[in-house]
């Protein structure tokens, strides 16, 4: 049986990475047309994705969410709890994953094309609109095109600034601590 182990600097860095995510994301700015606010939750993701393989990087976002599902105050505005996840907004927050996973895969397999760690961020945060919106719709009972005019579009122009910021500083990030993706 092939077994893979975690080494003991990852396991840190992936407890280190939940806690900053936890730090991070309640400091929002609410919009007033949506509930949806700005949020550096995603920029964090983006550089545990440089840090970290797919598996660490989405088990450090998993545990951020179950900090909150528990009840501490990690969301936007200080917020936790299951009705914070059951609610308009927690369909992005669970989406987030898949940005982890998007993310962190195209960053491993594609180390030196740094267009691709964009197109990877691109499509997690894709998929991440895409639940969180289909989710929106029915908690708020609006269109998908309401929702996406509310909850997506004002958001793009920050997102695509959280991105580049991610790539700039990522990876300068990950060739120092390279080590951390063997896994």
């Amino acid at each position: 049986m092939n077994q893979r182990t975690f080494t003991t600097t990852q396991l840190v860095v992936t407890a280190l990475m939940a806690a900053i995510t936890c730090v991070v994301g309640p400091f929002s700015v609410p919009l007033p047309f949506t509930p949806v606010p700005i949020s550096l939750t995603n920029f964090v993701i983006y550089l545990c994705a440089y840090l970290l393989p797919v598996k660490l990087c989405s088990m450090s976002y998993l545990l951020y969410l179950l900090l909150g599902l528990v009840g501490l105050p990690v969301f936007s505005g200080f917020t936790g709890g299951a009705a914070k996840l059951a609610g308009p907004t927690g369909g992005y927050l669970i989406g987030f994953l898949l940005t982890a996973i998007c993310a962190s895969y195209m960053i491993q397999t594609f180390e030196h094309k740094s267009y691709m760690h964009v197109i990877g961020m691109v499509s997690g945060l894709f998929f991440a609109y895409l639940l969180g919106t289909v989710w929106f719709c029915m908690q708020q009972h609006v269109s998908f095109v309401a929702a996406l005019s509310s909850c997506v579009l004002p958001f793009l122009p920050g997102d695509a600034a959280k991105i580049v910021v991610a790539v700039l500083v990522g990876i300068p990030l990950r060739k120092r601590i390279g080590s951390l993706q063997t896994a």
